[in-house]
Parts: structure tokens; C-alpha cells; sequence
């Protein structure tokens, strides 16, 4: 059967082990998490160079696998067999099919884990079908975009600390999407500032190097503003830092800013999105038609950042001038 995370964690420390795990999916964080979890709980610290094997699927045949399960655990109550990168065990000759074969009676002893990445495991399978029916499955899904700010606020509170909106969508935006990364520079914090502390503007910048003045969101409220003179600052910024505000990250992001506010315009209260203070004063700014003319200054600049109608000899930081200049008048 499909399970969570937290039900995972729930019924181990309730005792209740399952005989094979597959943690499967595109999200390696989650994978990591649940397999860490396992390799710490089902088998005592004093027993594991006897209860337990860590192995690789490009390392082992299946047949390997199944023999191993098979044992009895040698000191403790169970042992704990863990395959990682389960996609790499070679599928010659039915190798999987085995394992079908092996959950028809699984040892009750051995808890079985596959750390199957990158790709699921056919559903249509006789091993797919077996592990559901005698054990768990694990689908580690990506976090949707939209959703990243609130995953990482939620993070950040379960270890004890507060982080502003503003920043949870900087780091969110930065960082990407890979929570792994995520993680780690948040880890940053995490060491050096005390519980409690609420992950603000300078902490971010402190300890993750992402400026509190010149990003993508200050240019936006200074676009909504139609502050020349704060997006000429923030904008040589970005031409002097291209690595830390590429061209390719920041006109997304500007363009599902004016998309917002048109959005705004049209029905205010259908938009109650982070940062709504610059969707409102931006609709207040721009008219409808300005909006269109300037995500389409956003498409000639995606163009020539690509080499289209650009010989090469215009720059990014040249293409960011240009752009905020007919944004903005």
C-alpha cells in the first residue's frame, strides 16, 4: 500500500515494521529522509555490523538481494537489508520477478528496503504488485513551485525557527527547487543564529548570500514604485553580479509579476498572493495595455539574451538597462 512519511515514521516507532519498503520517485530529499529514518531505527547502533547490509543496485544481482533477506539476524530482533539506487539492479532475465517470488513467504524478520530514484517502478510489474500488496510504498514527490515558500516556512518551524514571506520566496526563487540544497544552506542558519530566531532580510544575506537589496523582488516593488532610480541601482547590481541574477531567472519572474497584477486589475480580490502590496500598487501604475507592452519588452529581452536580433555585442546588463527604461516610461 501507498503511504506518507509521517505513517511511516509512526508505525516504526510503534514497532510495526513492514517486510519490504519502496521508496520511489523524483524527490531524493524524501528518499533520503525515510531511508536515513529506517537505517537509524530498525536495527541498534551495537548490532548493525551484524543485522545490517547497505548495498547498490549497480553492485548486486536481485538474486543477491533475496538471498540476503532470507537470513535470520544474527544479535538483534530484526535485520534490516537496504538497497540503494534500487534502479541500477540489472533487469536481465526476470531479475525483479524474483523478488515477486521472494514476498510470496517474505521472511518475517528481515525488513527489506529499495531506494528505487529518478523514475518509478513499472506499476504493471509482478514486484511492483508484490511489494503493494506485502509491504509499503513510498512515492516521493516533487514540491510543486507555487507550494515552495510554504514547504520551506513549514521546514524552517519544525526546527525550531521563523522565517518572513519575503524571504521564504527569495530562498524559494535562489536557491530552486532542490530541497537537498534547500536544506543545506538552511542548515547555515540553523548552526550559527539560536532557536527562536526569525530568518529575516540580513540573515539570509548573512549566512546565504542572497542580498536583501538587490533581488528580483526589490526590483519588482521598485517596478510597481516606477522608482527609476532604485531599479537603475538594482539593475547595475545585476550586470556587475550576473551569476547571482541571471537575465533567464529574473524575466520569469517579472513576467509572472505583471501577470499577477493584470490578474489584480481585473479582480482584486482573486489575488491574495505574497507580495499583494505591489500587485496593488503596480495596478495603480500601470494600465492593462502598459502591462502587455511590458511583458512583451520581457520577450525581446528573452530573445536577445539567446542570441535573436543580438550579434553578441549587446549585454545582459545592456538588455536589463534597456528593458527597465521602457518598463518604467
Amino acid at each position: 500500500m501507498s503511504i506518507t512519511e509521517s505513517q511511516i515514521v509512526s508505525d516504526c516507532k510503534a514497532g510495526k515494521y513492514a517486510p519490504v519498503y519502496l521508496l520511489t520517485g523524483d524527490e531524493n530529499y524524501f528518499i533520503d529522509r525515510v531511508s536515513d529514518f529506517l537505517e537509524a531505527i530498525v536495527v541498534p547502533e551495537e548490532n548493525r555490523d551484524f543485522d545490517q547490509s547497505v548495498l547498490y543496485g549497480r553492485d548486486v544481482e536481485m538474486r543477491d538481494v533475496v538471498a540476503l533477506a532470507q537470513r535470520y539476524p544474527m544479535m538483534s530482533e530484526r535485520q534490516l537489508v537496504m538497497v540503494k539506487e534500487a534502479q541500477d539492479i540489472p533487469t536481465r532475465d526476470g531479475a525483479w520477478d524474483l523478488l515477486a517470488k521472494y514476498l510470496e513467504h517474505p521472511q518475517p524478520q528481515t525488513v527489506l528496503v529499495f531506494c528505487h530514484r529518478h523514475k518509478k517502478l513499472d506499476k504493471r510489474s509482478k514486484a511492483y504488485k508484490a511489494i503493494e500488496k506485502a509491504g509499503v510504498v513510498f512515492e516521493a514527490n516533487p514540491v510543486a513551485e507555487a507550494k515552495l515558500p510554504l514547504w520551506i516556512s513549514q521546514f524552517v518551524k519544525s526546527n525550531g525557527y521563523e522565517v518572513t514571506e519575503k524571504v521564504a520566496n527569495l530562498i524559494s526563487e535562489y536557491v530552486g527547487s532542490d530541497l537537498s540544497k534547500i536544506t543545506n544552506e538552511l542548515s547555515k542558519v540553523f548552526v550559527a543564529e539560536p532557536k527562536g530566531t526569525v530568518i529575516g532580510d540580513a540573515v539570509v544575506e548573512r549566512y546565504i548570500g542572497i542580498s536583501k537589496d538587490y533581488n528580483v523582488f526589490e526590483l519588482q516593488s521598485a517596478i510597481a514604485r516606477r522608482d527609476i532610480e532604485k531599479c537603475n541601482r538594482i539593475v547595475n547590481n545585476f550586470a556587475a553580479n550576473p551569476k547571482a541574477n541571471p537575465i533567464q531567472m529574473v524575466l520569469p519572474m517579472l513576467y509572472a509579476f505583471f501577470v499577477k497584477v493584470m490578474a489584480y486589475i481585473q479582480d482584486p480580490a482573486g489575488v491574495r498572493v505574497w507580495p499583494v502590496a505591489d500587485y496593488q500598487m503596480a495596478s495603480q501604475n500601470y494600465t492593462l495595455p502598459k502591462l502587455a507592452s511590458c511583458i512583451k519588452y520581457l520577450y525581446d529581452a528573452d530573445l536577445k539574451s539567446k542570441g535573436v536580433n543580438n550579434s553578441g555585442s549587446i549585454t545582459d546588463g545592456e538588455l536589463y538597462k534597456e528593458m527597465i527604461f521602457k518598463i518604467i516610461h
